[in-house]
């Protein structure tokens, strides 16, 4: 069975995963869109900007199958009932943070993009569903929860961030915040309880003196990859990095452009400032 996550070692505390750049779109997906319209949903390119860590001995995690096909950063009981044929097999929660994306059509299984166009013309069964799951969310948090486990193993304390991308303005279906103008990143750490405040402070100043605008935890605060994997009062430490395309890509045609090779530049000096970072000295 062909594995669906590519996995780096490392020997650091860091560990970095990208669960929403994946451009393998599997034969089974039963989508209706264009190909072109469905990758503006990609956190396109983020995997390119982050191709130095495995050489400085940092974990990398990259799920290779789209997020629109499985959000890997949502809970397996994030699923959206309408669109099945047959009822979901298990209780499905009524926790406010579990349903909000499925409100929005970007649960476990995206029933919309963040236009608002829909993905089938069909129900899922849960059959369909459940393949996915096992083909795809397992795997990809094994490998993210093994690699937090080994470098926290290794140095008492591990340091994970999450990395994402996002468009220069919110869409209509993204988030609560529709329409509004992001900063050049968002530090998010679900309000300091994935991480410790002193570290998300430090991230967003690092990247502040390289001369970005940075917000912390709006609009996005953090999802479930940091929410599974964060526990601060034992020494891990996650958080999720938001990256505006407007700095190295084009929106609309997914090209790089010239101011590429200089945000990969100042992402390797985060980097390397969190390799010298203890978060339990801070």
């Amino acid at each position: 069975m062909r594995s669906w996550v590519s996995y780096s070692t490392g020997s650091t505390p860091l560990v970095l995963d990208s669960p929403h750049s994946g451009t393998v779109y599997p034969d089974d997906f039963g989508h209706v869109l264009e190909l072109a319209t469905l990758r503006r949903a990609e956190d396109t390119h983020v995997e390119k900007l982050y191709d130095f860590a495995p050489a400085m001995g940092v974990a990398w995690i990259e799920a290779l199958f789209p997020r629109s096909y499985l959000d890997a950063n949502r809970d397996v009981t994030e699923i959206d009932p309408g669109m099945l044929a047959e009822p979901w097999p298990e209780p499905l929660p009524d926790d406010p943070y579990l349903r909000g994306k499925v409100r929005l059509g970007k649960g476990l299984i995206w029933r919309m993009t963040d236009e608002g166009l829909p993905l089938y013309r069909r129900q899922l069964s849960v059959d369909e569903v459940r393949s996915r799951i096992d083909a795809c969310w397992h795997p990809y948090h094994a490998a993210v929860g093994r690699a937090i486990d080994d470098a926290h193993a290794r140095h008492g304390y591990s340091i994970h961030i999450n990395c994402h991308s996002m468009p220069a303005v919110a869409s209509a279906y993204a988030t609560d915040f529709p329409g509004e103008a992001h900063a050049d990143f968002v530090v998010g750490n679900r309000d300091h309880s994935t991480s410790s405040e002193a570290l998300a402070l430090r991230l967003a100043d690092q990247l502040a003196s390289a001369g970005h605008s940075v917000a912390v935890n709006h609009p996005y605060k953090g999802v479930e990859l940091v929410r599974r994997h964060g526990a601060p009062a034992q020494h891990r430490h996650s958080l999720q990095l938001e990256i505006n395309r407007k700095l190295y890509m084009d929106e609309q045609t997914l090209q790089l452009h010239e101011g590429f090779e200089p945000l990969k530049r100042h992402l390797q000096a985060m980097v390397g400032m969190l390799l010298v970072t203890d978060p339990r000295r801070l």
